[in-house]
C-alpha cells in the first residue's frame, strides 16, 4: 500500500513520537521513509548584513543536517531512509513534496493545539492536511512526548 512514506522534521524530541509510526508503517509495508527537514530563512531576511544571514542560514543548515541525522539513527535496521534539506515556507515545501509521484502518506506530528492557540500560531500541519493530495497521518505529540499516563503517543482526529 505504501512505497515512500513522508516523515517532515524538526529535529525536536516530539517528532520522534510521530517517527515511530513511520517506522512501523515503513516496516510493515516494505516502504522506503523519507525525511524532510525545511529551513525556513525567511524571518531572518531583513537582518542589516548579509553576512549575518549567511551565518544564520548556515546554523540553520546545521540544525537541519542534525535533525536528517538523528532519523537515520533511530531508524530500524531493515528501514531504508532517504535525507533531504529544502529552504522555503515549510508548509509549502512539504505540501510540494507530498506529490503522489514522490510519496504515497505524509508522517507528521501535532501538538493538537486549537482554539485562540491555532489562530495566534498557525499550524504548519493543518495546512498540510488542507493542501497535500496524498493522505496525512497526524500523530498528537506533547513536551513529554507522550499524552497521557501511559507513555504512549496517540494519533490525532485531525
Amino acid at each position: 500500500m505504501y512505497d515512500r512514506i513522508l516523515v517532515p522534521t524538526d529535529g525536536s524530541p516530539e517528532v520522534e513520537d510521530a517517527l515511530e509510526y513511520a517506522f512501523e508503517l515503513a516496516q510493515t509495508h516494505d516502504a522506503t521513509l523519507r525525511t524532510l527537514y525545511v529551513v525556513n530563512a525567511a524571518g531572518y531576511s531583513g537582518l542589516p548584513m548579509e553576512t549575518a544571514l549567511e551565518g544564520i542560514t548556515d546554523a540553520l543548515h546545521g540544525k537541519g543536517r542534525s535533525a536528517v541525522d538523528r532519523v537515520e539513527e533511530l531508524a530500524p535496521d531493515d528501514v531504508a531512509v532517504e535525507r533531504e534539506i529544502r529552504e522555503g515556507s515549510p508548509s509549502h515545501v512539504i505540501v510540494d513534496e507530498a506529490d503522489p509521484d514522490e510519496c504515497d502518506l505524509v508522517v507528521m506530528g501535532t501538538h493538537g493545539r486549537g482554539g485562540i492557540n491555532r489562530l495566534l500560531l498557525g499550524s504548519v500541519t493543518e495546512r498540510v492536511i488542507r493542501r497535500a493530495s496524498v493522505p496525512v497521518l497526524t500523530v498528537q505529540v506533547d513536551p513529554e512526548g507522550a499524552d497521557d499516563r501511559s507513555g504512549e503517543p496517540r494519533l490525532a482526529a485531525e
